[in-house]
């Protein structure tokens, strides 16, 4: 009966020669959680100043309908006052959105400039774990082909 050759040793043999290099891999993982941080933080914050414009919104818009609820002497005020709660809820909702656009508007900026860093540091720290490899499977290689 044909018996199967073991690669076991093989294979250590082989994977021996060829070292890798976990800190490449752990610099990587530092630069991703690091930008991950950068852009939680920018989320955040965009989240804050969105959260700060609907509550002064509301309070505004509450505070506009306790004018509207009040009695009035004659019918022609309650047109009025529906009249002037309407063309002030249109003006601060203009006001409203400009300021969610800005937060918008400063996200995208903020995010871009991250990405545009990170971008950068992963770019340099590929090429610094590939020089570092070539130079060690050369090593190897080199050793390998002088035993």
């Amino acid at each position: 009966m044909a018996k199967t050759q073991d690669f076991t040793t093989i294979i250590k043999d082989t994977m021996g020669a060829f070292p890798v290099d976990t800190a490449a891999f752990q610099d990587a993982f530092k630069t991703t959680t690091n930008l991950s941080e950068k852009l939680s933080g920018v989320a955040l914050e965009a989240a804050e100043k969105s959260a700060e414009i609907s509550n002064k919104w509301a309070k505004d818009t509450l505070a506009k309908l306790g004018d509207v609820s009040k009695a009035k002497a004659e019918p022609a005020d309650y047109a009025k006052a529906a009249t002037d709660f309407a063309s002030s809820s249109a003006e601060v909702a203009a006001e409203n959105l400009a300021a969610f656009a800005e937060v918008a508007k400063k996200v995208q900026m903020d995010t871009v400039e991250l990405l545009m860093a990170a971008g950068k540091d992963i770019t340099e720290d590929a090429t610094a774990a590939v020089k570092k490899a070539t130079n060690d499977v050369t090593a190897a290689a080199k050793k390998a082909g002088a035993k």
